[in-house]
């Protein structure tokens, strides 16, 4: 059984403006970067202060 679990992904701008703010859902943390990654260069986001947290509050991407 997959359990799937949900992830919070969070961009700003540099004087702390919440640009996104979105859930992902997905089965492991590896999976959940993988498409937090793919969120973030879609929206031309890496290069802004992001990140991503698992549900047990874990950093998974982090870039100020």
């Amino acid at each position: 059984m997959i359990f799937v679990k949900f992830y919070k992904l969070t961009a700003f701008e540099p004087k702390g403006e919440l640009i996104m703010d979105e859930t992902l859902e997905a089965s492991t943390d590896e999976e959940a970067k993988e498409k937090g990654q793919a969120i973030l260069e879609e929206k031309n986001l890496l290069e802004k202060t992001h990140r991503l947290a698992s549900p047990k509050g874990k950093l998974l991407l982090f870039h100020t």
